[in-house]
């Protein structure tokens, strides 16, 4: 019998289910992933906005995380919020015991809707501590902006905002283009010092929320089972581009993607 893969993902919840933990859970399920979970924060929010942020916590968390890897080793760990310094710094100590080196990190920090998630303590950590524990992060553009210190306005500025994160200790990153004033969106994947762009016509569509969540879930899904990290971020962004033209239109702000666009009624 073929092993099954399985992803830890590490984030929060997303009382409208188009982000965070829902969004994570249906992605892994999409692709024949199981997913585990271990919950960093309660947010009420939805289409238009982020109400309020209730954080778990940090003990909380480790125990989620160190009790389900007592029992079930994951292929891939992905991280979503961590929301505050405390929070980063159990999670990343919890996952070094169990000595997992496969994490897909996704530095959540401003919502969708443009809600900051993190605090300024937090983003330090993350510069100087946590991005040199992570196999790939994932930014997007203004989160890129905030880890490089530079503001990004082509190609060109996202090379050098990838260059001035991996000087920070990256070993690989991918920065997400689609904030960009551009018809095409251009995503760019540093992999080991190796640079590709993925290119491909953006899509106008309101329904963008959890894309970002989406997108990691699916590279750390992909990528436990057995893939090339390279080839998980091509199929990983063609994934999310699927379930951004078939979305539901839900809700009266940034709906959700279709996470299960191919499931057939």
């Amino acid at each position: 019998m073929k092993k099954s893969p399985k992803i830890l993902i590490i984030a929060g919840s997303d009382s409208s289910g188009g982000a965070g933990i829902q969004a994570d859970i249906k992605t892994a399920t999409s692709l024949g992933v199981y997913s585990m979970t271990a919950i960093t924060a309660i947010t009420a929010q939805n289409t238009m906005g982020v109400k309020k942020i209730v954080p778990i916590k940090p003990k909380d968390i480790s125990e989620q995380i160190e009790h389900t890897l007592k029992d079930i080793k994951p292929d891939v760990i992905k991280i979503g919020m961590l929301h505050n310094k405390e929070v980063a710094k159990n999670v990343i100590k919890s996952l070094k015991q169990y000595k997992q080196k496969k994490i897909i990190f996704d530095p959540v920090m401003v919502s969708t809707s443009g809600a900051k998630l993190v605090n300024r303590k937090c983003i330090n950590f993350i510069k100087t501590k946590l991005i040199k524990e992570v196999y790939l992060i994932t930014p997007n553009i203004p989160e890129a902006e905030i880890l490089s210190g530079i503001k990004i306005n082509n190609v060109d500025d996202m090379i050098l905002a990838s260059k001035k994160i991996m000087y920070l200790g990256a070993k690989n990153i991918l920065i997400k283009g689609g904030h960009l004033k551009s018809k095409q969106v251009n995503d760019i994947l540093f992999f080991k010092n190796k640079m590709s762009i993925f290119k491909n016509i953006k899509i106008k569509s309101k329904n963008t929320h959890g894309t970002g969540c989406t997108l990691s879930t699916a590279i750390a899904s992909l990528y436990s089972c057995g893939k090339t990290l390279k080839n998980s971020c091509y199929l990983a962004i063609k994934y999310v581009n699927n379930a951004i033209k078939t979305a539901p239109n839900i809700g009266k702000g940034n709906g959700p993607i279709n996470h299960l666009f191919k499931i057939r009624k």
